[in-house]
């Protein structure tokens, strides 16, 4: 499937979202990548690492999710900012290869720890479908340090590059803290209304922890607009609670071997989600 086109700064709606993923609320499974080359712990072997991304992302469509993030998640230490060429050239290669196992469904890309800028460019190259920025906007200080937004220049060059690519941002992103008086709500409407974002994404503290029902209310009311999704802790036992009061999300943790982000999705945790929220 393709992004829908739509007018000029004008982000987009569920209906949009909808025709991009086919489900009203879509779910997306994540490939965790291992570490890619440069990394600390990289392992030496590129063919590993596209069969894992392989393998994860036919087991996430396979069991019945509707689109596939694939993000450098073993590339810790992440850079703060833009990551350098060996790691777009080797996202490039497992872009490509997670797409040839996808067809028509929809592929999207994270280039951790905040670089939009090589994600466009994946995006522009490969085809993939969306885009997850940890911060589009405002300022969070995370274990990288400071991490300032760059919509500005994300909407220009994706306008340039890839109009089409949907853009999913971080509300108060997780593994961050917020500048004093921030509130959710508050950064919500800035995300939607100022920097434009296609998707906002609301997680818990970190990794696998489930996201606060409280803060997708206030995701919600701030923008009522805005397709708002769960970004962390989606389990087959918390879903229908979470789905609740959301349209969508992006699950992780829970579909990977005893829980554990990286560690390879299996297809019978896949399926127990899917059939938790669709039967």
């Amino acid at each position: 499937m393709s992004a829908p086109s739509r007018p000029w700064a004008t982000p987009a709606s569920r209906d949009d979202v909808t025709k991009l993923f086919g489900h009203r609320e879509p779910l997306v499974g994540m490939v965790h990548l291992p570490p890619l080359p440069g990394s600390p712990r990289w392992g030496g072997d590129m063919d590993a690492v596209l069969d894992s991304a392989r393998r994860d992302a036919d087991h996430i469509l396979e069991g019945g999710m509707d689109g596939v993030l694939v993000e450098n998640f073993g590339d810790v230490p992440f850079h703060p900012e833009r990551v350098p060429a060996e790691t777009v050239a080797a996202m490039a290669l497992v872009l490509d290869a997670v797409r040839q196992v996808a067809g028509t469904q929809p592929v999207g890309i994270n280039v951790l720890r905040n670089d939009a800028r090589s994600g466009l460019g994946l995006a522009a190259v490969t085809g993939a479908n969306f885009l997850r920025i940890n911060v589009h906007a405002g300022v969070m200080y995370t274990d990288q340090g400071t991490l300032e937004g760059r919509a500005h220049e994300t909407l220009r060059t994706r306008d340039r590059l890839v109009p089409s690519l949907l853009l999913l941002a971080d509300v108060l992103v997780k593994h961050a803290v917020a500048p004093q008086g921030m509130d959710p709500g508050l950064a919500a409407a800035d995300l939607r209304h100022r920097a434009l974002a296609d998707v906002l994404l609301v997680s818990g503290a970190r990794t696998g922890v489930p996201t606060d029902p409280a803060r997708l209310q206030a995701a919600r009311e701030a923008a009522p607009d805005a397709p708002v999704w769960v970004g962390s802790g989606l389990t087959a036992r918390n879903a229908e609670k979470l789905l609740d009061g959301a349209h969508g999300a992006i699950v992780g943790s829970s579909l990977h071997r005893e829980g554990v982000a990286g560690a390879g999705v299996e297809l019978d945790r896949v399926r127990e989600v899917v059939r938790t929220l669709r039967g």
